[in-house]
Parts: C-alpha cells; sequence; structure tokens
C-alpha cells in the first residue's frame, strides 16, 4: 500500500478534525492526544445502521456528526485512506457494519493505541487492515510502499490462519471438508485452570470426527471451541445470514435447536412518545430488516421471539437468561451485551456477523483465551449500593479504564466474580455484573457459582437437568492477572458521566445536575428486580413537574410479573411512559429519546455521545437513583428523600 490518498487523524480536538475536513493535512504524531474510545456508535450510527450492511450503502455515514464535527459522506469525499486513533479503538457495539462503514469511506488501514476485542476480531474476519505500530504511518508519509500482508502475518497464529485462507468463512468451508486441521495444540499438559479457562478447554476442537476437549488452555491460546446457544437480532440476522447464503447456499445450519433469533431493537420505534423526526428516519427501513430476518429465520428453520410471536417478545439479553443459558456453556449472540448470560456461570461473550455465520454453519467459535481478573466482592450492601454502582466503580478505575492487564495488541481479558457479598444479590440483579464488563473493555464476566445461581435455576429452570453438575468452580492454584477485593462498604453510590461508561463519579460529586429525563429500561436496567427497586422509591411521592419518565420491562415476563405486582400501575398513575417489552430508547429506537435541551439519567449501559437517538448528555445511574432524580429533578441519593410513611 502506498499514500495516494490522506490520513484522518481522530483528535480530541474538534478544531483539528474541521481542518482536515476543510483540506490541510495533519501530522500530528506519536503523541498526539488522540479521542479516547472511538466507538461503534461513534463510527456508524444506529440509525444509519437501519439502512443495510453493505459498504456502499454505510460508506457515507461513517464518522457522521462525530465530536458534532464530521458531515455525511465527508470522509469518502476527503479522500482518506488511513485513520489514525486513540486508545480502545471500536468500543461498545459487536456490529461489524462499523468495519463495513470503515470500507464503504475508503479506508484501507486503521492506526490505533490498542483496539477493542469484538472490533479487532470483525477487522480480522473482514479484512480489514489494522495496527497499534504508529511507525507505519511515519513510512507512508515517507513514500514507502508499506506490504499488508506482512501486518497480518504479525497475528497471532489462528487470525494467521484465517488471513492465509481466504477469510472466515472460507476457512469454515476447508474446515468442513476436512481440509483443516486445528492451529494450536491439542496435545497438552493439565494445568489449574480458572472458570472460563475451564469452559473453554472442555469444549475446544481438536478435529472432525473426534471428541471435543483438551487438558488445558493458557492466556493468548487462540482455538475453535463447540459453541452452545448461538442468537441474533435484527439489526444483524440480516447481514448474518446473508454472508451464510454466500459462502453456504441453503446448506443446514448445524444443531437448530441452539438458535434463536430476536425481534427486540426495533419494535418500540412506532411507540407513541416516540419524536416524529425518529419514526421518519428509521421506521421504514428497520422494518425491512426485520422482515429480512424473519423471513431467512422461516426459511432456515431458526426459531423466533417477538411480538405476537410464538416465543416471548423481549430484550434477547434477558430472554437468554430466563430460558436458554446453561452453566459451563459457550454462549454467543451479534451483540456487545451477550455477556449478561455469564451470571450463570456460562462463558458469554459478544461477536460479529461474520463470526456467527461460521458458528451457525460449523458449530465451532473462535476464542483468544483471556486473562482473568478475579474480583472477590465482600462486605454489606446496606440495601444501598446495587450491582450497577459496583460495576461503574470497577471499570471506571485506571486499571480497567486504562487497560494495565493489557500486554499485547490481541490480548483480551475478563473478570471472574466470587466472594460472599454476591448472595445478597438475585441473578437479575447480578447479571448488571457481567453485562456491563464489556463497558470497561473486556470480554466478558463470568459468577463463580453461588447460592444466587442455583436457587434461579432451581426456581426458575425446571427443565430435569442437573445443573448443579454442570456448574464450573475454578481449581486451587488457578493462575489471575490481578485478584481485587471489593468492601461494598467502601464502594459509594455511582453514576457514570456522559460519554462513556467508565466516566465514573461518586453520586455526591454531580448531585447539582438537572435532569429532565428518566429512563429505567435495557437489558441492564429493565428487569424486574430494577423495576422494584424504582418503584420502592417512588411509592407515595410523585414525579417532578417537568421530568419525563420511560419505564421498559426488559421481557414479557418481566412485564407480567410488575404487572401482578402492581408496580406498572404505580408508574402509570406517577405520569410516567410505561411501554412494551424491548430494546428501546438504550439505543434511540423507542420510548425516551431526549427532547432538545434534556439532560438524561439513565439506567441503560452505554452512554456515547448520541446514542439514544439525539444529542444531550446522559448520565449512567442505578434504579433507585433514576427513580429518586425523577422526584428532585436533579441527580439524587434516595436516602435523602423525605421518609414516606407506611399508611403512605
Amino acid at each position: 500500500m502506498k499514500l495516494n490518498g490522506r490520513i484522518l487523524w481522530l483528535s480530541d480536538d474538534p478544531s483539528q478534525i474541521a481542518e482536515q475536513l476543510s483540506g490541510t493535512d495533519l501530522n500530528l504524531g506519536h503523541d498526539a492526544p488522540l479521542h479516547f474510545a472511538v466507538n461503534t456508535d461513534a463510527m456508524i450510527s444506529g440509525a444509519a445502521c437501519t439502512l443495510g450492511y453493505t459498504g456502499e450503502i454505510l460508506g457515507p455515514y461513517f464518522l457522521e456528526n462525530f465530536k458534532e464535527t464530521v458531515q455525511k459522506d465527508s470522509v469518502r469525499t476527503g479522500n482518506f485512506q488511513v485513520v489514525v486513533g486513540g486508545d480502545a479503538y471500536g468500543s461498545g457495539s459487536s456490529r461489524e457494519v462499523a468495519v463495513v462503514a470503515h470500507q464503504g469511506a475508503g479506508i484501507e488501514l486503521v492506526v490505533a493505541r490498542s483496539f477493542q476485542r469484538i472490533f479487532q476480531e470483525n477487522m480480522v474476519y473482514s479484512g480489514l487492515p489494522f495496527t497499534t505500530d504508529f511507525r507505519v504511518v511515519d513510512r507512508l508519509q515517507r513514500g514507502e510502499d508499506v506490504d499488508l500482508g506482512v501486518l497480518a502475518k504479525e497475528l497471532p497464529p489462528f487470525f494467521r490462519a484465517v488471513a492465509e485462507n481466504g477469510g472466515l468463512l472460507r476457512y469454515g468451508t476447508k474446515l468442513l471438508a476436512g481440509e483443516i486441521s486445528p492451529s494450536y495444540a491439542t496435545d497438552v499438559a493439565g494445568r489449574p485452570m480458572n472458570c472460563v479457562e475451564k469452559i473453554i478447554a472442555a469444549r475446544t476442537w481438536k478435529g472432525n470426527e473426534v471428541d471435543t476437549g483438551i487438558a488445558a488452555v493458557k492466556p493468548g491460546d487462540q482455538v475453535l471451541c463447540e459453541a452452545g446457544f448461538r442468537g441474533m437480532h435484527e439489526y444483524t440476522g440480516g447481514m448474518v445470514m446473508a454472508l451464510y447464503a454466500q459462502e453456504w447456499n441453503k446448506a443446514p445450519v448445524k444443531n437448530p435447536e441452539l438458535v434463536a433469533a430476536f425481534e427486540d431493537h426495533f419494535v418500540l420505534i412506532n411507540s407513541d412518545t416516540v419524536p416524529l423526526r425518529v419514526k421518519n428516519q428509521r421506521l421504514k427501513p428497520a422494518r425491512r430488516l426485520r422482515d429480512e430476518m424473519v423471513e431467512v429465520c422461516e426459511r432456515n428453520g431458526i426459531r423466533l421471539h417477538g411480538p405476537g410471536r410464538a416465543l416471548q417478545e423481549g430484550v434477547c439479553h434477558r430472554i437468554v437468561v430466563e430460558e436458554y443459558a446453561e452453566p459451563g456453556t459457550i454462549i454467543v449472540l451479534t451483540d456487545s451485551h451477550t455477556p449478561t448470560a455469564g451470571v450463570l456461570n456460562a462463558f458469554a461473550f459478544g461477536v460479529g456477523s461474520t463470526a456467527m455465520s461460521f458458528a451457525l454453519r460449523t458449530g465451532l467459535i473462535p476464542v483468544t483465551v483471556p486473562k482473568t481478573i478475579r474480583v472477590v466482592v465482600e462486605g454489606d450492601a446496606r440495601g444501598v449500593i446495587s450491582p450497577k454502582d459496583l460495576i461503574l466503580h470497577l471499570i471506571g478505575d485506571p486499571y480497567f479504564r486504562e487497560e494495565h492487564w493489557r500486554e499485547s495488541p490481541t490480548d483480551t481479558a475478563v473478570i471472574q466474580l466470587g466472594g460472599p457479598g454476591l448472595d445478597q444479590w438475585n441473578v437479575d440483579e447480578l447479571s448488571v455484573l457481567t453485562n456491563m464488563t464489556v463497558e470497561g473493555g473486556l470480554m466478558t464476566g463470568i459468577v463463580e457459582p453461588c447460592a444466587p445461581i442455583r436457587e434461579f435455576l432451581k426456581e426458575r429452570r425446571g427443565d430435569g437437568k442437573d445443573f448443579d453438575a454442570m456448574m464450573v468452580e475454578p481449581d486451587p492454584g488457578a493462575e489471575y492477572v490481578r485478584t481485587i477485593r471489593v468492601n461494598l462498604s467502601e464502594v459509594p453510590l455511582t453514576v457514570a458521566t456522559p460519554g462513556d461508561s467508565r466516566n465514573r463519579k461518586p453520586l455526591g460529586e454531580v448531585s447539582d445536575i438537572d435532569i429532565h429525563n428518566v429512563v429505567i429500561a435495557s437489558c441492564t436496567g429493565g428487569s424486574l428486580a430494577d423495576l422494584r427497586a424504582a418503584a420502592q422509591v417512588l411509592r407515595g411521592r410523585t414525579i417532578k413537574q417537568g421530568v419525563r419518565v420511560t419505564v421498559t420491562p426488559s421481557s414479557a415476563e418481566v412485564s407480567k410479573a410488575a404487572d401482578k405486582e402492581g408496580l406498572l400501575d404505580l408508574f402509570r398513575e406517577l405520569g410516567a411512559v410505561v411501554s412494551a417489552p424491548g430494546c428501546g430508547s438504550c439505543i434511540g429506537n423507542g420510548p425516551g429519546i431526549p427532547l432538545e435541551g434534556e439532560t438524561t439519567a439513565s439506567t441503560t449501559n452505554r452512554n456515547f455521545d448520541r446514542r439514544m437517538g439525539a444529542p444531550g448528555p446522559v448520565y449512567l445511574v442505578s434504579p433507585a437513583v433514576a427513580a429518586a432524580s425523577a422526584v428532585t429533578g436533579k441527580l439524587t441519593d434516595p436516602r435523602t428523600l423525605e421518609v414516606v410513611s407506611a399508611a403512605s
């Protein structure tokens, strides 16, 4: 590759972005203050994602509104060939269309200080060259012809094998034909392993017609693993099955009984309180993507969840926990919040569309064995500190925010959660911890076997399986890159300030912030436990005039239970908008989208700029803090509200 085009430096300074877009070439250098965590919502917005999944369609929308500066199609028409970012490039969603948008905008090389796992995998599988070596930029600027193939040869063995065999799907075809053998050793010595390592080792592929499982794996190994449950939703289903058909035509899906699709991300766009501009922009193309997913699922015998369908509606992650996740298994969906299911002692993580196509046909999923950080939770939450406070406190710590665990560009990491402090929360509450590990730049989280998991499986999943026997305990002597002990008495009520979930602050430092819009929803804020926590604060009180409140249960099962307990009636009587289950305002597709001039307090898991469908600051909070903020119109500690008598 020779530099025939231009280099776009994603500076922290919007004026420097504007300068480049106006035609000035900058050379900001290796130590430039580049934007931290350029996220996939910034690369390609949720609105643009509804339009399709090809480079021709998405290229013009690459980085649109980034730093409130980039205009539609200005990257492509600006003749940019290379994009340069800072740390944690590719944070956020698993949407592979973020890579496609780069390619559609003419980007041939991505340079960044570090990459987030899913985005990096998507680049490998989509064939977009990348590097963390800024000297490559220097060479291009000197006019050198850089061999991008060399960059691929520097990748770990499995990634390199994929590149050498023409991409992941072609690799899958050769694997099915018996032309591929494992790119890793299968005759290895045993070693003490943690929860995730034991699950990976037990399910590692050793070749066709051979039982899975090897004695041990270690961080950095790249292996193929037997996938358990696999899933997708409307944003991704069409692309997954289009890629599948291109490579395998009408070949059958492997183990279809372990696959489901979910109509959840678009179901609330047509709600009454969704702004008309959003409906006009998103509704028609979203329905087209939905119909495409439904058609391919029916054609391929894939079960389908959604409104009016045989299987319950709701956010895919909540339904996976309620119905599908099992301890000791590997769970993958085309969504970054798949780690939710790690609450049931499973290894659950998000993947892109190409990886899912591969998994559907082969039954296997590529895994880079992660490093593991063990978090031991101790102390008494006192009924005050919630899992949302704990996870925001954790991922905002410099150790996670700055990825101190990282040693190489392809490193990954997980959190393994244990300790007696977990026993005071139920599975609904604990799932917030695993769900939001991805917001800290991690692959996933997994909960060690504990009483809440056992109680949940016994009460909610009475399907005759011996779940206790399926539980995976860490071995004595297992290795961790770090063990962190957290005493809940030392964790403050915590919020994430606008822009990134890692922007943590104690609630007390932002209690003067005016709030106009409160959202209690999503896979990390719309469970029955979340609705109960909000209702407990709101009962006997009123919502401050001028504050809008939206409540979205995360599944039909949650909605039914909350209705039976009178929670939904309570919210309605106070003036809140209560919607049907679905994934709505979190991604700008439902009630609760900020209006002009509003500041939002939300129980969702992600607060990237414009992610909720409009500009405006979004603070991430627990359900109790969200409810208290609705009462006062400011970010509020529920303990400061006047005591309501029992008679009230």
